[in-house]
């Protein structure tokens, strides 16, 4: 019988709205540097304090590539979980690996947390199995996002606002020696559905559960707060029923 399902939303850049997502009962929450220049944010900073003053785990990812920025960043931050999203190939696994265990090594207290892309129902699984085996020894918690060949942020995984292949990441769920959460696409419409499929460890939403413009179209680093709400909710209705079955 599966227990409580972890809820984790995504960039989230303003303390006061992680205020708001701890008392809806958001258990992970992750903040996005955007680059390396400016990686320094008293805010994120503050965000991170807020959950975890809550005993609530922060997540950051860092969209740059250098080890000692990175280094220094987590020093600064101090985040529960540091995230790697960026799109990785076969033939590049080591080194990330190599890098990931330098960071589990000077910070043993921090989770890390990898990407792994899954694509859109009948497309070939970008990586194989064998690769996403591989870094099982560095890493803390998998994180499935959809994989599409015209990624929003070039070189790095998510944000899609689509559903990844379901069948697939159940597969890679089952086989995980480590806790497996689901992205991509989800939202309080079909987050149930996923659930009951998939049976991860936890979900993640981003644009899902994002604000809209006058078009419909997710705006980034802004919540609304009703959806956030429903995720959540749903989420609760899973764990209520199975408690039962």
């Amino acid at each position: 019988m599966m227990g409580k399902v972890v809820v984790q939303i995504y960039e989230i850049q303003e303390p006061a709205e992680a205020e708001q997502l701890l008392e809806i009962g958001v258990d992970h929450i992750g903040s996005v540097i955007l680059n390396e220049k400016e990686w320094r944010s008293e805010k994120i900073k503050e965000v991170v304090s807020v959950c975890q003053g809550e005993g609530k785990k922060s997540s950051i990812i860092f969209l740059f590539h250098d080890m000692d920025a990175i280094q220094r960043a987590i020093e600064y931050y101090r985040p529960d979980i540091v995230h790697f999203c960026d799109n990785v190939s076969s033939g590049e696994i080591e080194g990330h690996v190599q890098r990931q265990a330098v960071l589990k090594e000077s910070f043993p207290d921090i989770m890390i947390m990898r990407s792994i892309p899954v694509p859109l129902k009948g497309e070939p699984l970008p990586l194989p199995v064998s690769n996403i085996k591989e870094f099982e020894s560095c890493t803390d918690i998998f994180l499935i996002d959809t994989y599409v060949s015209n990624a929003p942020v070039s070189g790095y995984i998510g944000i899609t606002g689509k559903t990844c292949d379901w069948h697939m990441a159940k597969g890679i769920v089952k086989i995980s020696s480590r806790p497996v959460i689901l992205g991509g696409g989800l939202n309080p419409l079909n987050v149930y559905e996923a659930i009951s499929m998939v049976r991860p460890y936890g979900v993640d939403s981003c644009s899902g559960t994002n604000a809209t413009d006058k078009d419909g179209r997710p705006i980034r680093f802004r919540k609304d707060m009703d959806r956030v709400r429903r995720f959540v909710e749903e989420c609760r209705r899973y764990e209520r029923e199975k408690a039962v079955d």
